[in-house]
């Protein structure tokens, strides 16, 4: 199938609504009748500040990135977006085409 690789980022401790924001997504996107969602911790990143994050600093606990991915229809990533949109919710996002689909198997 051809559709739609959507990935978000966002630090792991921010929030939307009292929710972990990725927490946030992942249950909107069920919500919208997306089928998958996985989230995936970084070991050390930096942003558009410069600032260096890294995993072994305790004092950094929670402050590291998460990245968001799911893989879905361009009609399903127009909802998404438009659902964050109306949220007001500020989100660095990567969109670009993606062929997916299950391998094997019926």
């Amino acid at each position: 199938m051809k559709g739609t690789s959507l990935r978000f980022y966002v630090h792991e401790n921010r929030k939307h609504h009292h929710k972990l924001a990725y927490e946030w997504l992942l249950e909107e996107a069920k919500k919208i009748g997306i089928q998958g969602g996985s989230v995936f911790k970084a070991i050390a990143s930096f942003g558009r500040h410069g600032v260096l994050h890294e995993d072994h600093f305790f004092e950094l606990a929670g402050d590291l990135p998460v990245e968001v991915v799911f893989f879905v229809s361009d009609d399903e990533a127009e909802r998404l977006m438009a659902l964050i949109r109306a949220e007001k919710l500020s989100l660095f996002h990567v969109r670009t085409p993606a062929e997916y689909g299950v391998t094997g198997g019926e």
